[in-house]
Parts: structure tokens; C-alpha cells; sequence
């Protein structure tokens, strides 16, 4: 992509996210505790802020898939969330080309209907019409691949296993273009056959227009299926550039961590 035609889709300038983590302890009357310390404005026992984000800045463009890696709480879902629009930046603005869409394994669908009323409600939700929702029904199925073993989208989301439902969580996000698409770890699920599709699908989701993010804790995920990455740690951006390049300098630093703690 020529450098005249590159099309800003995120702008994350200078994005800071705290939040508060309050204490677990209480047992019984907790309840009746925390309504007294919102009464009384006070904060709860054992509460501590958490600054998840800290001054991070980068531009995504049309046509990117772009990885992001780190260490465990390293603030890449935080990031992401940031990203949807689903949690405000304490400083610092987000600025997207059209409405993100966010993909996570703990993307909500409904635990007590079956798959087939998911399917329906989760293309709804996505800005569908029933119409193409009802043209697409068959491929997204096919494309979760939970009926190979039975007849598993008649029966309710409960009875499905954590892969499962991941995957009929992708088939559904994917079956729409999407500007900006934000994927947290949902392609560690399936088997092999399964993640190829996902991968295939997500350079087809580019190629119609959009930006992909992804989080993933398998490096080989990241540089098969994005040509970018974004390390971060500790809440700070360490490296963005090409993909291959920032795996390796993150997996030289992970290596070097390792043997500093042995």
C-alpha cells in the first residue's frame, strides 16, 4: 500500500488508563459494607489503583492486522477495551474510523439459549439485517465447525465447551466486514484446521477494508497472521514495527527475564 493511500483507522494519543482493584475480604455483609462506604464516600478496605496504561501512542491503518504482545498484565486487553470504547482513558484521547468491534473468549452471547438463537442475536448486535443474518446462517456454522460431532447448535450455549463457544464467538464477528475488528486470545481455541480458517479469515477481513487487532500469548500466531506488532510491558509501549522484528526482541527479553529468576 502506497504511502499516499494509507487511511488512519485508531489514533491513540498519549492514552493513560488507572483503575481501582478493591479488596476481596468481607465475607458475609459485604454487601451491606460497600453500600455504607458509598453512603459515606469512603474507600473500601484493602482498595489499590492499578495504572494499566501509561502514556501509550500509536496509528493504525487501513488494511493492518496488527499483534499485540507482553507479559501477563501487561495492559494489552485493557488496551483493547480502551480501543471499543468500552473503558474511558483517565488521560489521553482514542480516536477510530467507524465503530470497533471487540472479540474476546468472554465475548458475551447467551449462556441459556442455544447457538442458532446466538447466531441470530449476535449478527443483530453486529448491525445486521435478519435477512443477511439468515443468508449467512449455514457459512457461519460450517466456519465454527461445532456440528462435526452433532447437532450441537440446537442446544444451549451451556452445554458447550470454553473451545466451542469460542469459536462460534469468531465464526459470528467474522461474518460481517468490520472497520476496526479487536480479537483477545479468541484464536487459541480449535484445533489446527480450525485456526488456518481463522488466520485465512482475518486476510480476507483486511483485504475488505478493515483493521485487525490481536492478542495472543502465541508468538507464532502473531507472526503468521499480523505483518505489525506492539510489545507492551508494564503498561508501556517497548516496540512497535514489524512483526518478526518485535517477537524476537520481545522473546530475547523473556528469555533473559527467565534467567535473571532461575
Amino acid at each position: 500500500m502506497a504511502e499516499t493511500e494509507r487511511v488512519p483507522t485508531v489514533v491513540v494519543d498519549g492514552v493513560h488508563i488507572t483503575y481501582t482493584v478493591h479488596g476481596t475480604k468481607g465475607g458475609k455483609g459485604s454487601a451491606t459494607s460497600a453500600l455504607s462506604r458509598i453512603v459515606s464516600r469512603r474507600r473500601s478496605p484493602g482498595a489499590r489503583e492499578v495504572h494499566a496504561v501509561r502514556g501509550v501512542s500509536f496509528v493504525a491503518y487501513k488494511g493492518e492486522a496488527i499483534g499485540l504482545i507482553g507479559s501477563n498484565g501487561s495492559g494489552k486487553s485493557t488496551l483493547l477495551k480502551a480501543v471499543a470504547g468500552l473503558l474511558p482513558p483517565s488521560r489521553g484521547k482514542v480516536f477510530t474510523r467507524g465503530q470497533p468491534s471487540l472479540l474476546g473468549v468472554n465475548a458475551a452471547l447467551m449462556s441459556d439459549l442455544t447457538g442458532e438463537r446466538n447466531v441470530i442475536l449476535g449478527g443483530l448486535a453486529m448491525g445486521m439485517t435478519r435477512a443477511q443474518v439468515k443468508s449467512r446462517y449455514a457459512d457461519i456454522v460450517e466456519f465454527s465447525g461445532i456440528n462435526e460431532k452433532g447437532d450441537f447448535i440446537t442446544l444451549p450455549m451451556r452445554t458447550y465447551s470454553s473451545g466451542m463457544g469460542a469459536r462460534l464467538r469468531f465464526s459470528i464477528a467474522a461474518a460481517k466486514t468490520h472497520d476496526v475488528l479487536l480479537i483477545d486470545e479468541a484464536l487459541s481455541t480449535g484445533d489446527a484446521r480450525f485456526q488456518k480458517r481463522s488466520k485465512e479469515r482475518i486476510a480476507e477481513l483486511r483485504k475488505e477494508a478493515g483493521t485487525v487487532f490481536l492478542v495472543s500469548h502465541s508468538n507464532k500466531t502473531i507472526t503468521e497472521t499480523c505483518d505489525r506488532a506492539i510489545w507492551l510491558e508494564s503498561g508501556t509501549l517497548r516496540m512497535d514495527g514489524p512483526a518478526a522484528e518485535v517477537v524476537s526482541t520481545y522473546e530475547e527479553f523473556t528469555a533473559t527475564t527467565k534467567k535473571r529468576k532461575a
